[in-house]
């Protein structure tokens, strides 16, 4: 006798949508740690890389969120968990603007609240990450 299984195999995600995704954290995570450094040292150096570095993190999020729009519009079966990854995404991107806004006042005027919404950018951007990463790709359903 012979047993069989049927599984059910998904995509994960494409390649490039995953080196968008990845790419987000280093770039929020490097201007979390230039406002720290910033709050710390109060050379204004470290404002001007946090405000880059942000603008970078709002490319590869907006990129990211086109992909998982695509995606979403593309896929068979639309998960909660899809939905969850396209909702972080877009809270992301919005915080992460209104991040830029405020790195764009005077260097000292950003403080605290700059600091402030980059932890919260940083820690949206990580489970962002989870999210997106955790399809199953065998069975199951997500």
């Amino acid at each position: 006798m012979v047993a069989t299984t049927d599984r059910t195999y998904r995509r994960a995600l494409h390649p490039i949508h995953a080196v968008l995704l990845a790419g987000t954290l280093p770039l929020f995570l490097g201007a979390l740690l230039s406002d720290y450094a910033y709050s710390t040292s109060y050379h204004i150096q470290w404002s001007t890389f946090a405000s880059w570095l942000i603008a970078g993190g709002l490319v590869f999020t907006g990129l990211a969120l086109l992909c998982a729009v695509i995606g979403l519009i593309r896929a068979h079966r639309r998960g909660v968990l899809s939905w969850v990854y396209l909702l972080l995404l877009l809270v992301i991107w919005a915080l992460g603007f209104i991040n830029a806004l405020v790195h764009a006042r005077d260097a000292w005027a950003m403080m605290p609240t700059g600091l402030i919404l980059s932890v919260i950018v940083c820690v949206l951007t990580f489970a962002a990450i989870v999210t997106g990463f955790a399809r199953p790709t065998a069975g199951g359903k997500a």
